[in-house]
């Protein structure tokens, strides 16, 4: 009798969903991409935890990620403080820093993401943020969140202690039926996409 093949680890299972998400992300075509974006962007724009907010943590997107451009337009323009993060490779940590200005205020960072200017951008604490714009690969309709890999928003999330909203914003075909979640991985408490939400 032939022995059953060995089980996927979970860490193999998330290294292939986030090969085939994406792929699939990628695939997208740059207009259809645009289009979702500003879908989901209206929905953010909608959320009270959002209308209500003082200060924002956002990313600014890459790739073929959900495209944050106008979402930081619009908190800036609305008065909201901006928060956004910086790599301590280091550490395996994230700082975060007030962004007045994302023309000048930011350089090249860790993996050509742009990032605060520490001399010009003063770092603000976890507990005063109100919403948390998070990035992710996948998600579950129970707001499970499979990131990219390096554990950064998994141990800053840990620092919020759920004082503030945290809220993922997905194209629909990055919600997967199920993700191997581990006790290091943390959810969200929504995720919207361009014609849905989820809420933990």
């Amino acid at each position: 009798m032939r022995a059953d093949a060995p089980r996927a680890s979970p860490r193999e299972l998330k290294k292939e969903i986030r090969k085939r998400v994406i792929a699939a992300r990628d695939a997208l075509p740059s207009a259809r991409r645009r289009d979702l974006s500003a879908r989901i962007t209206r929905r953010l724009l909608e959320l009270p935890a959002y209308r209500g907010a003082r200060c924002v943590l956002a990313y600014l997107s890459f790739g073929s990620e959900f495209d944050t451009g106008a979402l930081v337009a619009d908190l800036l323009a609305q008065g909201k403080s901006l928060a956004l993060p910086r790599v301590e490779r280091a550490t395996r940590s994230l700082k975060l820093h007030v962004v007045r200005d994302t023309g000048t205020d930011l350089a090249a960072g860790v993996w050509g993401i742009r990032e605060p200017r520490t001399e010009v951008c003063p770092e603000i604490a976890p507990d005063a943020i109100d919403f948390v714009l998070v990035p992710g690969v996948a998600f579950t309709a129970r707001c499970e969140r499979l990131g990219y890999g390096g554990g950064y928003y998994d141990r800053l999330i840990r620092e919020f202690g759920g004082r503030s909203a945290l809220v993922a914003a997905a194209f629909s075909l990055q919600i997967v039926p199920e993700l191997p979640m581990t006790q290091s991985d943390q959810a969200v408490n929504l995720v919207v996409t361009e014609d849905a939400e989820y809420r933990n």
